[in-house]
């Protein structure tokens, strides 16, 4: 089931909450569900001395302040024992000039996530960070996809020679919200084919 949300506008957030609710009880006669992933974002390039107000708090909303409240607002709803999955980036580890405003963002969702991770653990929801490197696809207008310069600078720093493919995100993601890995809590897993090491 799709539902319509924008993370970035905390104030819809209770309403989502009570359609998801809803749902759960009409389509899966649940009143819950099992994991969570805030991976909700857009990426703006911009020197330090350039970036707008208005831009960062457009990431600021979108990037952490509607994952913390999502979250929360949600919590009730993740069953003892369930996963929640924060997406972060590469960025919050290595520097690249024009990704301030957006690496201080993830930064700080990776310091929620270890927050989180010791909050609900008496619960035993495992709470990660997934932080993947320079991915083939259309965020930031298709630039590591679309531009072969880019793509493959980005590939020369990475050691397994390539830039990521969503597939290779979508595994990892997979395989921490499954049993195999529940005793990984609180971690950043960086998902980047070795980039910038």
């Amino acid at each position: 089931m799709v539902l319509p949300l924008d993370v970035g506008v905390a104030a819809s957030f209770p309403a989502f909450v009570a359609t998801v609710r809803e749902q759960l009880a009409e389509h899966w006669r649940r009143n819950d569900f099992d994991h969570l992933v805030n991976n909700a974002g857009i990426g703006i390039h911009a020197a330090f001395t350039n970036t707008t107000e208005e831009q960062f708090d457009q990431l600021m909303n979108l990037h952490l302040k509607g994952p913390y409240f999502l979250t929360q607002k949600l919590l009730p709803l993740i069953r003892d024992g369930g996963r929640l999955v924060n997406v972060s980036s590469g960025l919050a580890r290595f520097s690249r000039p024009g990704y301030s405003a957006y690496a201080a963002m993830k930064g700080g969702v990776e310091v929620l996530t270890r927050y989180l991770a010791r909050e609900l653990g008496p619960r035993r929801i495992t709470v990660n960070t997934l932080a993947p490197g320079a991915i083939a696809t259309d965020f930031g207008g298709g630039l590591v996809r679309d531009n072969p310069h880019i793509n493959a600078l980005l590939a020369a720093e990475t050691a397994l020679g390539r830039v990521g493919l969503p597939d290779d995100i979508g595994g990892a993601l997979a395989a921490l919200l499954s049993d195999d890995c529940a005793w990984i809590n609180g971690q950043r897993i960086e998902v980047s084919g070795g980039m910038s090491l």
